[in-house]
């Protein structure tokens, strides 16, 4: 009994944790319901707490150059200290609201090429080693969010990629400590000024935060330069809208602005007011990130590793072998 009673504080023969989720595909603001089965190990044990947390890959700059680690950025815990017998199976449900701001992994059953997200679940055993599982999560957009795609699709332009940048964005109400890019292709009408876009939503209960990012081709005599367009829309515009000559006219107004936005101060886009489902697989001929993007509308960028970001490289301590999960 001594032999595994230590067995049991170096987490041989401790207890085990599954959870299951009851649909891991999600929505922003919605919930996600499951419920973490436990199982007592060899000898009882003494659970401090049982937590429950999303987690995703997050690039960070630092020195002119990037890396990608794992940020957790939203948590909740199931339950406080309790005692689990040996062998003991027990069961315990939550409920957890999914940030407004959490970013899209999938459009139309698809996943979103350079996006991964999961759910870590945490079982901290009184004097022993904590025992965690992972599980996969898929978010889907909002309806708004949905309609913007697809318009963006409509008008050609080429799905690229997408990836969280760690930082925060210049005038815009955010909570998460990162934002998600999500890149494009010029569309051929606007293939002879602007090389790529960059699309961003931050969300809230009321409605939609969407910043672009055009990066400008330069001209013979002038250098490219990236220009900001920000335009805020309702929840309940999603059925209301025809979307495809809106978000043309956002990047009409964004481009059109290039001349303006040299003398502002970065960050400022058109003003507010401005009232698909293609190739969301691996692109061809996909290349790496030029680097960070949203140009001066990022205010305060990382400077190293910051709370809950995990080095990349430390990903299977972090996961307990579940690293797998975030590679692309």
């Amino acid at each position: 009994m001594v032999f595994k009673k230590m067995l049991g504080a170096l987490g041989v023969g401790g207890p085990s944790v599954d959870t299951v989720l009851s649909n891991p595909n999600t929505r922003p603001g919605l919930m996600l319901d499951g419920q973490v089965n436990l199982r007592g190990g060899e000898v009882p044990a003494d659970i401090d707490s049982v937590t429950v947390s999303l987690v995703t890959r997050v690039e960070v700059e630092q020195g002119g150059s990037e890396f990608g680690g794992v940020s957790e950025f939203h948590r909740l815990v199931v339950s406080g200290p309790f005692h689990l017998a040996a062998k003991q199976q027990l069961s315990i449900p939550f409920q957890l609201p999914m940030p407004w701001e959490t970013p899209v992994t999938h459009m139309y059953g698809q996943s979103l090429y350079g996006m991964t997200m999961g759910l870590r679940t945490e079982l901290a055993v009184a004097r022993a080693i904590d025992k965690g599982d992972l599980d996969p999560v898929a978010v889907h957009p909002l309806p708004v969010q949905e309609r913007i795609l697809e318009a963006f699709s409509a008008l050609g332009f080429r799905f690229k990629g997408a990836d969280l940048e760690h930082g925060r964005l210049y005038g815009v109400q955010q909570t998460l400590p990162f934002y998600q890019e999500i890149e494009y292709y010029a569309a051929p009408q606007y293939a002879g000024t602007v090389n790529e876009v960059e699309l961003t939503f931050v969300a809230n209960p009321a409605g939609v935060d969407v910043i672009l990012e055009c990066d400008k081709r330069g001209g013979f005599f002038t250098g490219g330069q990236d220009t900001i367009g920000r335009f805020t829309v309702s929840h309940a515009e999603a059925d209301r809208q025809d979307w495809v000559a809106l978000v043309d006219s956002w990047v009409q107004a964004t481009t059109s602005r290039y001349g303006a936005l040299r003398a502002q101060q970065p960050g400022y886009g058109a003003p507010h007011g401005y009232g698909a489902p293609q190739g969301y697989g691996a692109p061809h001929g996909y290349q790496q990130r030029r680097g960070p993007g949203m140009g001066g509308v990022v205010a305060g960028a990382a400077l190293g590793v910051v709370g809950g970001m995990v080095a990349g490289e430390m990903l299977e301590d972090a996961f307990g072998g579940d690293e797998g999960f975030f590679e692309e």
